[in-house]
């Protein structure tokens, strides 16, 4: 079991930088394969980011060169960089862990455990 919560969102003009962190509990957080996923009103939740637990990432296309995602097994805690933000990023972040991955670790179904999520607005 693994309790997840989403800090760092905020309201940012296009072109703006936010960093999101998502801080774990447990002994064994080094073990889980995370993943950040968003969703936006009316829309499905999608897939952003996702880092194995050995540091393998894989992104969406949308955010392929303007996110960055890493992860601090020191501090229990899962980063999400984003640059160069556009007013289509605008959703609400969830961060969501697993210790069983299966294919490429983009579908919300893979993921066990989920965050409350964090506010991301970009105005334009």
């Amino acid at each position: 079991q693994v309790q997840l919560v989403e800090s760092g969102g905020g309201l940012v003009q296009a072109g703006d930088s936010l960093r999101l962190s998502c801080a774990a509990s447990g002994r064994t957080f080094s073990n889980y394969h995370m993943g950040w996923f968003r969703q936006a009103p009316g829309k499905e939740r999608e897939f952003v980011a996702r880092i194995w637990s050995g540091g393998g990432t894989n992104y969406a296309d949308s955010v392929k060169g303007r996110f960055t995602i890493s992860r601090d097994n020191a501090k229990n805690t899962v980063y999400l960089q984003m640059n160069s933000l556009k007013p289509e990023d605008t959703a609400v972040y969830y961060c969501a862990a697993t210790l069983s991955p299966w294919g490429r670790g983009t579908e919300p179904k893979m993921y066990d455990f989920w965050g409350q999520g964090t506010q991301v607005t970009v105005s334009s």
